[in-house]
């Protein structure tokens, strides 16, 4: 974008919802804010099963690993509500007017992405290890469905993740273009006359001065001096 500061125009510009829902980190947002629903969804609604048909226990369906539930649906809460927060940044980081503020939100937006990569990651590791581990007991046939879920948004919410930290880099790396602020130099200048030299009272003198260049006229004989005689 020319004339851009990290991804965005100039400060007060007006938001346009359309061309913002049109924006491809938005749609990355979005995406991998409904993925973070289906994780933690899966889990608390069928992710908690009898093992053994029988009895009022309920264990995880990972392998009976209460770990592994409570680590899938932290992810995908923290995922859920970072999403929220990013998505109302964007909204509004146009209106951002400072270059530091603006550099210091693209920054977190770095950050948190490549957080939230490694902790889908490790999420996916780990169900997936879990899973694999897990005895196919009537129970654990019972929410089978939702421990794949599970798995597999989780593993595609590492490459909306790994695609939102990108995008933050690819802003990071843009920076701010000086132009901006030459441009709207040039700008407040413009109607502005080049001041000139300062003039006289207007009224031009008559008497013009001059300097002889000598004030006494040279005598033949002057007072006091006498011609020698030879």
């Amino acid at each position: 974008m020319e004339g851009a500061s990290f991804g965005a125009g100039r400060a007060g510009g007006a938001i346009d919802p359309v061309d913002f829902v049109k924006q491809p980190q938005t749609i990355l947002r979005v995406t991998t804010w409904i993925f973070s629903i289906v994780v933690f969804g899966s889990i608390v609604n069928e992710g908690y099963v009898n093992q053994d048909g029988r009895g009022p226990e309920l264990l995880c369906v990972f392998n009976g690993n209460d770990s592994a539930c409570g680590y899938g649906i932290a992810v995908g809460i923290i995922a859920f509500f970072g999403c929220i927060f990013f998505l109302v940044l964007d909204l509004y980081f146009q209106q951002i007017s400072s270059v530091r503020d603006r550099r210091r939100a693209v920054l977190l937006d770095l950050g948190f992405s490549g957080f939230l990569s490694f902790l889908w990651f490790v999420a996916f590791c780990f169900l997936a290890n879990q899973w694999q581990r897990t005895t196919m007991s009537r129970g654990a046939r019972q929410g089978a469905d939702a421990a794949r879920a599970a798995i597999t948004f989780s593993f595609f919410s590492i490459i909306v993740w790994v695609a939102l930290a990108l995008k933050a880099l690819q802003r990071y790396r843009l920076g701010t273009d000086m132009s901006l602020f030459a441009t709207e130099q040039l700008a407040a200048d413009a109607g502005v006359p080049y001041p000139g030299y300062p003039g006289g009272s207007g009224v031009e003198s008559t008497d013009t001065y001059q300097s002889p260049p000598f004030t006494d006229t040279l005598e033949p004989n002057p007072k006091g001096y006498q011609v020698p005689a030879y």
